[in-house]
């Protein structure tokens, strides 16, 4: 039998698998970052710099105290977290390290159109340096013979994409950024392996993609569980999800008046009384709330716009639009930017969604963006 819920419901149900209803969810310090980036399965990287980097800012929205330091001591001397491929590139717990081994192993294989211009002479190279030298970045390599480049984010070093090619198979890991340089070390000796990790079966790692996503998701379909992903896994987890329902570890859900969307949700979550969200959050285009932009227009009535790629006149919510929400709503949208010179965060453009401006609420968010200029200016 399916269950009909209100759409405020399904949205104390998303923010609180989320946890974006409660204060300090996650602690503090780097074990913080462990306990945030494991409860949402991963945290994804972006280059963008407008204001502090969209792995931060999830993390900032999570953990209260949170300090950029905290996240680079998980990544490089705890090794608690490390860096692969989900539908983008992210932090995921070490823990689950194992589950991605099978596209390393497919990258060795077949390392795509995007790595046919590695030989494996290249390749042979960057890994024997490393192994003689230690880890590195693409500046410490200065022996290569530069070519035109052939993508915007292509290199003119041939040793880049090599670099990126033993990361992607397995053989690197990334074990430190400064900033957004990337160190390259020997996965076994960066995570001092006295035994590689087994890899998981496709099975398993279908069975944990639909686990990742119930605990981060709480309501999930296949779309949101296979984001981006092909078609024959999709196939794959459909079935998965029916037999779980058949044994009674999942039920249906829809929401009243779109009762031909299905989800999915665990009978002890579905019985639990969520409190409500009574909190402030300036949320990054790429927080696991807001990326997968048809979900988020299902439950929240709103269309993010990523704007920063189109002419300016072709723009309505600005070049770095923010969703902002307030309680269990989505009722702005703001555009900043981190004047770092000046030190001071500035407001570009500011949108008030529906019916949703008023006194109080613009009063809410101007105390959360203070607090968010301090993040911004912070250098820890």
């Amino acid at each position: 039998m399916i269950q009909i819920i209100s759409k405020a419901k399904a949205q104390e149900f998303l923010l609180d698998a989320q946890r974006l209803n409660v204060a300090n969810p996650f602690g503090k310090g780097p074990e913080a970052v462990l306990n945030a980036i494991t409860h949402l399965g991963y945290v994804q990287i972006d280059t963008i710099n407008v204001i502090e980097r969209c792995h931060h800012h999830i993390l900032y929205n999570r953990i209260p105290g949170y300090k950029l330091s905290d996240l680079h001591r998980a990544q490089t001397i705890d090794k608690s977290i490390f860096e692969y491929w989900t539908h983008a590139l992210a932090y995921v717990p070490t823990s689950d390290y194992g589950f991605f081994m099978n596209d390393m192993k497919a990258r060795k294989v077949n390392p795509g159109p995007w790595f046919s211009k590695v030989t494996p002479e290249e390749l042979k190279k960057v890994i024997s340096t490393i192994k003689r030298d230690g880890a590195l970045t693409i500046r410490d390599i200065e022996d290569d013979v530069l070519v035109e480049k052939d993508h915007d984010w292509a290199s003119k070093k041939p040793s880049k994409r090599a670099l990126q090619l033993g990361f992607h198979n397995g053989d690197l890991a990334i074990s430190e950024r400064l900033g957004m340089l990337k160190k390259y070390e020997l996965s076994a000796r960066h995570f001092n392996w006295d035994k590689k990790p087994k890899a998981a079966t496709p099975l398993e790692v279908n069975n944990y993609m639909i686990d990742r996503t119930l605990r981060s998701q709480a309501l999930v379909d296949v779309n949101g569980i296979c984001h981006l992903e092909k078609a024959a896994r999709k196939n794959e987890i459909k079935k998965l999800l029916e037999g779980r329902v058949k044994k009674g570890q999942l039920i249906e859900v829809a929401i009243k008046d779109k009762e031909k969307q299905i989800f999915y949700i665990e009978p002890e979550v579905f019985e639990t009384k969520m409190k409500p969200s009574a909190l402030v959050h300036i949320l990054s285009p790429f927080d696991p709330l807001t990326i997968q932009r048809k979900r988020l227009e299902f439950f929240f009535d709103y269309a993010h716009r990523f704007e920063a790629y189109l002419p300016k006149d072709k723009r309505i919510f600005g070049y770095f639009a923010l969703p902002i929400l307030v309680d269990n709503q989505i009722k702005a949208v703001i555009d900043l930017k981190t004047d770092r010179d000046k030190r001071e965060l500035r407001i570009q453009q500011w949108t008030w969604l529906a019916k949703h401006k008023s006194v109080s609420t613009k009063q809410r968010i101007e105390e959360q963006l203070n607090r968010f200029e301090k993040f911004q200016l912070a250098k820890v």
